[in-house]
Parts: C-alpha cells; structure tokens; sequence
C-alpha cells in the first residue's frame, strides 16, 4: 500500500499555516498569537522541536484561541472551497482507494478535504475542542505509533514524504519518495 504525508507532499503548502492566514484575514482577536506562531513555524521549518515541545509551543495557542472558535466547521469549509486547489495534481494521477495519509494536521482540518478527495483511510493530530489540549500530536515519532494504533500491522510498500521529520515512516517503508513542489524522487 502507499502511504502519505499530507502537508507539502500532497498539498502545496502548510494546512495549518494557510488556516491561521485565513484567520488572520477574518480574526482580529488571532493578531496576539501571530509572533509565537512564527516561532513555532520557524522551529518546525528548521526541525527543531521534539513532540513535547511542540506539544507545549501549540498549546497556548490552543487554549487560547482554538476553542474560542464558535464556527470552526463553517470556517474549515470555507478555507477548503478556497484552498482545494492546493491539492497538486500528480496525486490525482497515483490515488488509489487503499491509500493513506499520514499527516500531522489535525483532524477536524482533514476531515472535509478527505471526505471531498474520497480518502477513507487517514489519521491526523487531534485537538479536544472544549480544552484545546492535543489528544495525539501525530509529529515526529509519534506518526509511527498512530499509524500502528490505527492501522494495525499495515505493510507500507512506498512512503511519501517533503521532510526528514518523517525519517520514522521512512524506516518501516520498502521504498520512500521525497516530494519536492511536483518533483519525486526515491531516495529508498
């Protein structure tokens, strides 16, 4: 089976980065958290977190902001009518039905582009909408232990990935791809 990252491998971009835009246009009250939230895409950028220190750079943003959101559902929409675009054509090619993406979004953000793309088979961080806590940060080495928890002992033939952060998915993948803009190449 193929299994893939979401963010820069399949979409052209980073989800979370092109939600916190879209509120940034639409939000005022976001306008405070706009210099922590460089930082963090700074260290993610430059792979400098570990899943703790992730866990705690988000969640003040979380807990803050996230579950102030009286119409996240609507709005998810809304950035995905604006934003499915993003979806690079070469995976519309190679999609088959088994397919599954691995993706360190959360799920309340894929749930609607998957539904819209017919991808049965993900699993993404999730967020507890009343607390703003992580319920699974699927980052770093924490993707192969969602991926197990979900999918059992799935054989991944071909991984792809835009990042060493998934060197993980990469060690128990036959053979690994690395995306870059519309470029693929094996590098395992």
């Amino acid at each position: 089976m193929n299994v893939y990252d979401f963010d820069n491998t399949i979409y052209d971009g980073e989800t979370l980065v092109d939600f916190i835009s879209y509120y940034i246009k639409t939000d005022r009250r976001i306008w405070k958290y706009v210099p922590k939230l460089l930082y963090i895409y700074f260290k993610d950028t430059f792979h400098l977190f570990t899943v703790e220190q992730a866990l705690n750079a988000y969640a003040g943003f979380l807990e803050g902001y996230y579950v102030k959101v009286d119409i996240i559902e609507e709005d998810v929409k809304k950035f995905w009518d604006k934003n499915e675009s993003k979806i690079k054509p070469w995976y519309n090619k190679v999609r088959r039905d088994d397919d599954i993406i691995v993706s360190g979004t959360t799920d309340f953000i894929l749930d609607e582009i998957m539904k819209r793309m017919g991808i049965k088979n993900y699993v993404g961080s999730s967020i507890d909408k009343k607390t703003g806590k992580f319920e699974r940060l699927c980052f770093l080495e924490n993707k192969v232990k969602i991926f197990k928890e979900v999918f059992g002992d799935a054989h991944i033939d071909n991984f792809y990935t835009d990042s060493m952060n998934d060197k993980a998915m990469m060690d128990i993948s036959d053979h690994v791809f690395f995306v870059t803009g519309d470029r693929i190449e094996q590098i395992k």
